[in-house]
């Protein structure tokens, strides 16, 4: 369906939560520093929203917020696996765990370290991350 994508399938380890995205099978990941994304171990690539489907377990998502609360982090009620959720830099899209992919699709995962601990500053520096987000 977009040219040059692969579709990946995941979810969260129990199979409440299902989901497709359209992304490159050679995966920029991000690797945050930040309270949450160090506590959680959150890497994860950014896409735009139109390229996420959930297709099962809405109902089976809670979230997290804190501090500013643009971030949302979805995550499972059963299993407590965050899959995917809703970065702070990027609310048009979602940043969705490379972990939590199934088997096959992905090629290969390139890191990259974000200062997290100095977010505005870091994402006002950073070249194309609030792009990664836009169809």
């Amino acid at each position: 369906e977009y040219r040059g994508l692969v579709k990946h399938t995941g979810g969260c380890h129990c199979g409440a939560v299902r989901f497709e995205v359209w992304a490159s099978a050679d995966l920029h990941v991000f690797n945050c520093n930040c309270s949450i994304c160090t506590k959680k171990q959150n890497r994860h690539f950014i896409v735009p929203a139109s390229r996420f489907k959930l297709l099962k377990g809405a109902d089976n998502l809670t979230t997290y917020t804190f501090n500013t609360h643009r971030a949302q982090h979805t995550f499972c009620k059963t299993c407590g696996v965050q899959s995917f959720y809703t970065p702070r830099s990027n609310p048009d899209g979602y940043g969705i765990a490379p972990h939590c992919l199934d088997d096959g699709s992905v090629q290969t995962i390139i890191t990259e370290d974000i200062n997290g601990k100095e977010w505005e500053k870091a994402v006002r520096e950073h070249k194309t991350i609030r792009d990664m987000s836009k169809p």
